[in-house]
């Protein structure tokens, strides 16, 4: 099969590996049909994460079933399913919630090393009955790869800022996570959201999506907008130490801030005594996939949540290192790349 696989600093290229064995009786085999380049990817892509030996890239996949173990119950050969990407045991307490960043065993995400990447022509999954769902007949084929992480990413976010009915929310980066979060906090009750972004055509996209564009850094701009006050909730997006600041600065007294941005591996200056006498929440996460699909796909089948246009190139999975060049400029006209193998 091919896959992408990363072996340095902006070196990308498209390999034949070997076809995946079946992990398991209660594992599957999916052919991918897409699969998405994701903001985290671009960490290994950048150099920010190291890479010993190429690696196998991608954790957003969707396609169709065509090995699964005798244990699998809830899927069959040709069901066309959404992979979680981030990677459950799928037995444990923690797994019970429905949450796989809760595994007590630890979780694990595709494309990062011990499992398989996503942006190939095959994807073995463990624990198949956890990790993969069918995908309603309703949903397409975009709407269910971001349903495997960057819409849930965004979601989640919104839901850990604790945004009150009419309240104001920030949100920092307008990559597709920052996009998905704006919207969903309109749809958590929003009344007002400050898009915040360096570039000015992604500020004009979210200005479009009914948000208040602000170009970084923001919290002055903010505050001052709210009345000295800053705002109720500050979604970080990013993930970087200055817009860890930033978000910090945009908030309220009282307020909080929910990072699902991915940092480097630096230590972040955290300005403890500051929060501690603001009062300040501050929460972070990466995807609790899961969790919230029978949330999500109710709201998008309805209509009420709509994530179109955050998809805006698709390219054959061997123009791979093109579509890493092209996530990684971070335009304004270049939001989220899909390939298809």
């Amino acid at each position: 099969m091919r896959a992408v696989v990363i072996e340095g600093p902006r070196r990308v290229r498209v390999e034949t590996r070997p076809d995946p064995a079946l992990p398991g009786p209660d594992g599957a085999v999916v052919a991918v049909t897409a699969a998405g380049i994701c903001g985290s990817d671009l960490h290994f892509y950048g150099g920010e994460y190291p890479v010993g030996e190429p690696l196998a890239v991608g954790h957003e996949a969707v396609g169709t079933v065509v090995e699964a173990g005798p244990q699998v119950r809830s899927l069959k050969v040709g069901d066309r399913v959404m992979v979680s990407s981030v990677v459950g045991c799928g037995v444990c307490p923690g797994c019970a919630t429905r949450d796989p960043v809760l595994c007590h065993g630890g979780l694990r995400i595709f494309g990062a090393g011990a499992l398989g990447g996503a942006q190939a022509d095959l994807l073995a999954v463990p624990v198949a009955d956890f990790q993969v769902m069918k995908i309603p007949e309703s949903i397409s084929d975009e709407q269910a790869l971001l349903l495997t992480d960057n819409l849930v990413t965004g979601w989640a976010a919104a839901k850990r800022a604790d945004i009150p009915l009419g309240g104001t929310v920030a949100v920092i980066g307008l990559g597709a996570v920052g996009l998905c979060a704006l919207r969903s906090a309109f749809v958590q009750g929003a009344a007002t959201v400050f898009a915040v972004d360096r570039v000015g055509g992604r500020l004009d996209r979210a200005a479009g999506y009914g948000a208040t564009p602000v170009r970084s850094p923001a919290a002055e701009r903010i505050i001052a907008a709210t009345g000295g006050q800053g705002a109720d909730s500050v979604i970080d997006a990013v993930g970087s130490s200055a817009s860890m600041t930033d978000a910090l600065n945009a908030a309220r007294p009282g307020g909080t801030v929910s990072v699902v941005g991915m940092h480097d591996l630096q230590p972040f200056p955290l300005p403890a005594t500051t929060c501690v006498l603001r009062s300040i929440t501050l929460r972070m996460t990466t995807a609790p996939v899961q969790r919230t699909w029978p949330e999500l796909i109710p709201l998008l089948q309805s209509g009420r949540l709509d994530i179109d246009g955050i998809f805006t190139t698709t390219l054959p999975l061997d123009e791979a290192a093109k579509g890493y060049a092209t996530a990684q400029s971070r335009s304004g006209d270049n939001v989220k790349i899909l390939l298809k193998p």
